[in-house]
C-alpha cells in the first residue's frame, strides 16, 4: 500500500539530510498516517481509512466525514473515498426526493 492519505492526497516528500560539513544525502519525509474508523452519518456505518493526522483534524473541523467528502474535489480523494462519496451523495439525494 502506498503511503498516501486517502482523504487529502498528502504523500511523501523528498529532501536532503544536511551534515555539519554541508554534505547532502537524499531522504524522504513521510506523512503521519493512521488507520482510523470514521463514522458516516448518512450511511449509518463506519469506514476504515488510512488518513494523515492533518486530514483527520480537517474532517473533525468540517463537521464529520460526510461534510468533508462532499466539499472535497475528487482529484484529491483515493478510489475508496470517491466510491464512499458517491454512495453518500446517492443516499442524500434519495432522502431529499423522499422528503
Amino acid at each position: 500500500m502506498s503511503r498516501v492519505c486517502e482523504l487529502t492526497g498528502k504523500g511523501r516528500q523528498v529532501g536532503h539530510n544536511v551534515s555539519h560539513a554541508n554534505n547532502k544525502t537524499k531522504r524522504v519525509f513521510l506523512p503521519n498516517l493512521q488507520n482510523v474508523s470514521l463514522i458516516s452519518d448518512s450511511l449509518g456505518r463506519t469506514v476504515r481509512l488510512k488518513v494523515s493526522t492533518h486530514g483527520l483534524r480537517s474532517v473533525e473541523h468540517n463537521g464529520g466525514l460526510d461534510n468533508w467528502l462532499i466539499k472535497t474535489r475528487d482529484e484529491k480523494l483515493s478510489l475508496k473515498a470517491r466510491r464512499l462519496k458517491r454512495d453518500i451523495k446517492k443516499k442524500l439525494s434519495a432522502e431529499a426526493v423522499a422528503a
